[in-house]
């Protein structure tokens, strides 16, 4: 199977350890977002939450091209999470979305899964949402501060993630990578891809604003509103997710991600081979789980495998998310 790497880290780049350190410290934190819904008991966020995951799956798979640079870039998505759900429904509903990339799509190794969740869940919901976002929008709520507070967000969020990928890399000692040749790759070029995912993402929340300023209110204070569920929000995010999974996923850049882009840069090669006899044995398993890897069919390379990888996975996500989300308030209840 040809991973594809994307921001998404392959098994090939990290070693063992490394894989098993960042799993745990991610489990530690879906762990405690699992907790703070527990205690939040708010089952009227449960339908947004599912869609939402859903949307970020299909979002991810919309490739944007980065002009200059040969290079492509798509959205992370935590931070409009986080703005639009609160830090703890975001990160367990990325989780969720990584989680079923990685199973069914083969998109992330499994052993990076936990460096994937760490990357690109921890760092956006744990320390740029509440660190940069939260006290830009402490005060006051207009448009050029939802903007902006998105902007840097998003940045501080990716930046630190392509660190961290780094980082990560060059700890496991597993490639020739140099730690400033690969940094002075990655930092430049997700820059790039951070400043147009912050204003998408800005965008978007600005619009979830005009349509239910409480619902933001509710993400950025972490109180519950029983009334937080709008239909109308529900089913506009739905009809979105299944034209960009399903159509607009047809018409993404072809250039290769930051990640794949650097490594070319320095390699001349993104594919990185895994030598180690358990992380084959552990890619064996992804091979077997992955229905549609690389978001196609596995002996067809047919467009309408993207388009039908898009709406199942969207699919997936949405039913993943929801069933947690439900199982989670639904014990509270019944206690």
């Amino acid at each position: 199977m040809n991973q594809l790497i994307l921001m998404h880290m392959a098994d090939g780049l990290i070693s063992i350890p490394i894989g098993i350190v960042f799993f745990i410290i991610s489990a530690i934190f879906l762990v405690l977002s699992l907790k703070k819904i527990y205690q939040r008991h708010d089952e009227s966020q449960i339908p947004m939450m599912a869609v939402m995951g859903a949307f970020i799956f299909a979002g991810q798979m919309i490739n944007f091209t980065i002009p200059a640079t040969g290079s492509s870039g798509h959205i992370g998505g935590g931070i409009l999470l986080c703005l639009i759900l609160g830090q703890y429904p975001a990160f367990l509903s990325l989780c969720c979305v990584l989680i079923i990339q990685c199973l069914f799509f083969g998109d992330g190794g499994l052993l990076a899964l936990g460096c994937n969740m760490f990357n690109m869940g921890v760092l956006p919901c744990f320390v740029a949402y509440p660190l940069i976002v939260k006290p830009l929008l402490k005060n006051h709520l207009n448009k050029k501060r939802m903007i902006a507070a998105s902007l840097a967000g998003v940045v501080v969020g990716l930046e630190l993630g392509a660190f961290f990928v780094v980082i990560e890399t060059i700890v496991s000692q597993v490639t020739t990578l140099g730690f400033v040749p690969f940094l002075s790759l990655m930092l430049p070029i997700h820059l790039a891809i951070a400043l147009v995912e912050g204003l998408l993402t800005g965008a978007i929340v600005l619009y979830v604003y005009q349509q239910s300023p409480r619902m933001i209110d509710c993400a950025l204070s972490k109180q519950s509103d029983h009334q937080f569920y709008f239909k109308k929000l529900v089913l506009i995010f739905a009809f979105v997710t299944i034209f960009l999974g399903g159509g607009l996923s047809l018409y993404a850049s072809q250039y290769p991600d930051g990640l794949e882009w650097s490594l070319e840069g320095l390699l001349g090669q993104s594919d990185i081979e895994n030598d180690d006899e358990t992380k084959k044995a552990i890619e064996q398993v992804q091979e077997t789980t992955s229905i549609l890897p690389d978001y196609h069919f596995r002996h067809n390379d047919h467009p309408f495998g993207t388009s039908t990888a898009g709406i199942v996975g969207g699919a997936f996500t949405l039913i993943l998310v929801g069933t947690i989300g439900y199982c989670v308030t639904k014990k509270d209840k019944h206690e």
